[in-house]
């Protein structure tokens, strides 16, 4: 199979080294650039790049010019990265369609366990019928879920939702995103109806409920810690 191309965008070459040297492990092709500029340049002339691994503190031209100039163009999914772990800087970049948004320092496993997630999720990459985390089994085929072993009956749209928090495990995911991607684009509903999913699918989980965190103004997160 054709190895994805990731474009990684940071101006400290120990750090690209580093990002790449775990993808590469992974089976993933790998373009550099030590600024926003050369970034864009890459990102243009090559038309191949799957995902985007961005800084946002660089020369030149920062991530979020460069997140803003590629939005304008593609839906390609980006990564941010950041020293800052600051709530704004974060909320901003949901905001400009960033996937995800990881600060520093990071495990490079993490980051790559969160890139396979978001090239699942945007269908890059097949997705297994059978997910397991947290001593959740989930079987799409036979649309079975096992929580510790015992059988949970779910609604079908609460299956769904399950299902799409465990194939993003451990990724941010706002109301919008949820909506469009479960509940589809021509679905005219509103962020209650989300919620309102989200508290009858806890109710079911029992304990296991506290998999699925809140992200207070955004949306939520299946973690497991």
């Amino acid at each position: 199979m054709e190895r994805l191309k990731i474009l990684v965008v940071d101006d400290e070459s120990r750090m690209r080294k580093l990002v790449k040297d775990f993808l590469v492990k992974n089976n993933y092709e790998v373009v550099e650039a030590e600024d926003g500029s050369t970034a864009l340049d890459i990102f243009f002339g090559q038309k191949d790049v799957a995902l985007v691994i961005l800084d946002v503190m660089m020369p030149k031209v920062d991530g979020w010019a460069v997140c803003k100039e590629i939005r304008a163009y593609s839906k390609v999914p980006i990564i941010m990265l950041t020293a800052k772990s600051d709530e704004r800087d974060e909320l901003l970049g949901f905001q400009l369609g960033v996937d995800e948004y990881i600060s520093k320092p990071f495990s490079p496993k993490i980051l790559v366990a969160r890139v396979e997630a978001i090239l699942r999720r945007t269908n890059q990459v097949s997705t297994d019928e059978a997910l397991d985390a947290g001593g959740i089994q989930l079987d799409k085929a036979a649309h079975i879920v096992l929580i510790d072993g015992r059988q949970v009956d779910l609604s079908y749209k609460e299956f769904e939702l399950l299902s799409y928090f465990m194939e993003n495990e451990g990724i941010a995911l706002s109301r919008e995103k949820i909506l469009n991607s479960v509940w589809n684009y021509d679905y005219f509903g509103d962020a209650r109806t989300i919620d309102t999913h989200v508290k009858k699918l806890r109710s079911k989980m029992g304990n296991k409920g506290k998999l699925i965190k809140t992200i207070w103004g955004m949306g939520y997160k299946f973690e497991v810690e």
